[in-house]
């Protein structure tokens, strides 16, 4: 004989858990697009509301410099620099739903999420800060140089010099091809030969002056913003609505459209961002569509329940506002490759695609009054990017195929095992441990930490037979990860930092 489990009385348990599920976790993933909201039987709605904290530290790389004397890489060297206080902005975020039967085969319900975002600010005396344009072009310089000025004299004198030589190399060159059909070829040879030579002589001139102009450029972007710092915001909104048909009594499929609002904004001040140091974005609100489509089974003898949920990519278009201070301080030839760069990929506006997603939502119980959860994300964050066009264009100039602002090395995936027990009718309490693989390290200067561990505990209490408030906590033991600016050159080390996320739901449930 099979044993049966209270389903109702577990369901107490089991709404506790996902108060506070996801918080930091990888690349920009904050909600972790829960729909269990609407696998809830009959008549159900929830509002709940998350607060999270962390405390984000470390050091920045006081090595500057990309190459060493040799011109050998050292984009992966680091050397501890200066302190980096706490950069990591407490944020909060809501989430809603209802879900009605229609009949007893057909459901409808809709949700409301905030499924990715980002929030970080720089402070105090470090390389994320924007300070004095002569210290950094000395130390860029190996103490060659003094100031911006003196910087501005050396390239405009090796940029003359080249320009001298390369004139003279083309006369000669010129006079080669006369002497050769003359026929005098010991002349043309001499005088090839000397072409050859003044235009090497150029060329070397243009790559001594090619780091300073890079150095220049860096300076002249932290002393425009003299006293600034990085930081980031970036938020979406999500609405979700869901169509669910069951076939016979176990099995449901699910699906529906989603519409999601997507903004942001990017500040990037101090030596660390070299070049783009000074610049600004300013990403303009637009909508993007999708689609989410799952499947779920269910065995309410056992309190078994397990739903797949897939959601698509979401394509947006906005509207974007950049400034890159250091581009005025470039040669003429350089601006000029990046205005038109910056035309070719569409200056103004950006695409950018959020990332499809894999949800997998398990319980099952293991006596009349505990529930064993399960939940396993997948996010392909390896296949996002954000390329704002100037900053993209102004990348070109070093880089040919140009450079994202931000992406990642590595897909994400997370999971979270809880157990819920029923200790009144009326309460309910439960614990839950998580893993978080993070997208990569070195990650993003805006966003470093790599993955996380975390524990946590809910509790549920039922005010009257529908309405229910739930309470929870989660702490994060972040994984340490070294930053990185989008040329993959290492700025910054985090190591030892945590947090923690608050959250609390009040629910209606009629079955």
């Amino acid at each position: 004989m099979i044993r049966t489990f209270s389903l109702k009385s577990l369901a107490v348990a089991i709404t506790s858990l996902s108060v506070a599920s996801v918080a930091n976790a990888a690349a920009l993933d904050r909600s972790g697009q829960d729909i269990t909201a609407f696998l809830q039987d009959g008549l159900y709605a929830e509002a709940s509301y998350t607060y999270i904290d962390a405390d984000v530290t470390g050091y920045d790389n006081a090595e500057l410099r990309i190459k060493d004397e040799k011109g050998n890489s050292i984009l992966d060297k680091y050397n501890q620099g200066n302190q980096i206080s706490d950069i990591a902005e407490s944020y909060d975020m809501a989430r809603y739903g209802v879900k009605a039967d229609v009949n007893d085969v057909i459901s409808v319900g809709i949700l409301y999420d905030e499924p990715f975002g980002a929030a970080a600010e720089y402070t105090g005396n470090n390389n994320f800060v924007s300070g004095n344009g002569d210290d950094l072009i000395n130390t860029l310089s190996g103490g060659r140089l003094t100031s911006m000025v003196e910087a501005q004299g050396a390239i405009q004198q090796y940029l003359q010099g080249a320009e001298k030589l390369g004139a003279a190399a083309k006369d000669a060159a010129t006079a080669a091809a006369v002497a050769q059909q003359s026929g005098d070829l010991a002349q043309a040879k001499a005088l090839g030969d000397q072409a050859k030579a003044l235009k090497a002589q150029a060329e070397g001139l243009v790559e001594k002056a090619k780091p300073i102009i890079s150095a220049n450029a860096i300076a002249s972007g932290v002393a425009a913003s003299t006293g600034e710092a990085t930081k980031v915001e970036v938020r979406t909104e999500n609405i979700t609505g869901l169509v669910g048909v069951k076939l016979g009594d176990n099995f449901q499929v699910y699906g529906g459209p989603a519409i999601q609002r997507l903004r942001g904004d990017v500040a990037l001040r101090g030596p660390a961002y070299l070049t783009s140091a000074g610049y600004d974005a300013h990403i303009s609100p637009s909508e993007g569509y999708g689609w989410v489509a799952g499947a779920a089974f269910s065995k309410p003898e056992i309190a078994l329940k397990a739903a797949l949920t897939y959601r698509s990519e979401i394509d947006h278009e906005n509207n974007i506002d950049e400034v890159m201070p250091s581009v005025g301080y470039l040669p003429e030839n350089y601006q000029a490759a990046i205005a038109a760069n910056a035309q070719k990929n569409g200056q103004g506006r950006i695409d950018i695609t959020t990332p499809e997603s894999f949800n997998f939502d398990f319980q099952t119980g293991i006596n009349p009054t505990t529930l064993a959860t399960a939940k396993v994300r997948y996010v392909p964050w390896s296949d996002f990017s954000l390329i704002p066009p100037v900053y993209n264009a102004s990348s070109k100039v070093s880089y040919p195929e140009g450079l994202p602002l931000v992406s990642y090395d590595k897909d994400q995936w997370q999971v979270e095992l809880g157990l819920a027990k029923r200790l009144t009718p009326a309460l309910a309490v439960s614990g839950a441990i998580g893993w978080d693989s993070g997208a990569g390290n070195p990650v993003t200067s805006l966003g470093p930490i790599e993955g996380y561990y975390s524990v946590g505990a809910g509790a549920k209490f039922n005010i009257d037979k529908n309405w229910a408030i739930s309470a929870g906590g989660k702490y994060l033991m972040f994984g340490d990860a070294k930053g990185m600016i989008p040329n993959k050159k290492v700025v910054s080390n985090f190591e030892d930092n945590d947090g923690y996320a608050l959250g609390v739901k009040l629910s209606y449930q009629d079955k």
